[in-house]
């Protein structure tokens, strides 16, 4: 029986157009379930698809702290999310909850 190679999956290696970062985002949001790491570790993903050098110069923030930030490890305060999510150029939106959502939390 020969041996199956296999690799890790990097979601960043996948995320090519603003339209899909914006996409990944939005699914991530969905599947949280409050959890601010989870996030956190998203923007990570995005960010290293961005370039994380390129995503520290536009955030003001050295890569070494934006990494520690994004690895999911940790919850960043929100004034980091928000430099982060302005220098990814992505947009948040806010939308009121259906009743239905609302109930059945």
């Amino acid at each position: 029986m020969t041996k199956t190679i296999t690799s890790r999956y990097d979601v960043a290696e996948h995320l090519r157009t603003p339209e899909e970062m914006a996409a990944y985002l939005e699914a991530c949001l969905e599947d949280a379930n409050g959890d601010a790491a989870f996030i956190a570790k998203a923007l990570g993903d995005i960010a290293r698809a961005k370039g994380m050098s390129q995503v520290a110069r536009d955030s003001g923030l050295s890569r070494e702290s934006l990494y520690k930030a994004l690895s999911g490890d940790r919850n960043p305060g929100f004034d980091t999310i928000l430099k982060v999510v302005k220098a990814l150029g992505i947009e948040l939106h806010a939308e009121a909850a259906h009743a239905t959502e609302l109930t059945s939390q």
